[in-house]
């Protein structure tokens, strides 16, 4: 493998460890429902997807062919992790879920 291709690969693994990292510190540090669901859906997604990005790459250089196992994953995390961020957002507004003060902004419900 040419050191291009490790460069690639480890700057790829380098920004999914730290993209995941803050995803996951956004989970655990902000403060209510609705700004912990940026943390999994937003960094955390990119995170994963870069790691995967990296594994297709260097699976497919091994000399088997194109490596369709990680792209699939990768395909279905970006579609669904949007989808389910948004289902949650709108369960918890049907509950009546609380929010801090800075997350109450212009809402359909006035508060």
């Amino acid at each position: 493998m040419s050191s291009w291709m490790e460069l690639i690969l480890s700057f790829l693994i380098l920004t999914g460890a730290i993209f995941t990292f803050i995803g996951s510190l956004g989970l655990a540090r902000l403060r209510d429902f609705y700004t912990r669901l940026h943390g999994p859906t937003k960094a955390t997604t990119l995170g994963v997807g870069s790691l995967l990005v990296a594994s297709s790459i260097y699976f497919s250089n091994q000399g088997q062919g194109i490596s369709l196992h990680e792209i699939l994953i990768t395909l279905f995390l970006f579609i669904t992790a949007p989808v389910s961020a948004h289902l949650l957002a709108k369960a918890a507004l049907h509950q009546k879920l609380p929010r801090t003060k800075e997350t109450r902004g212009n809402t359909d419900e006035g508060a």
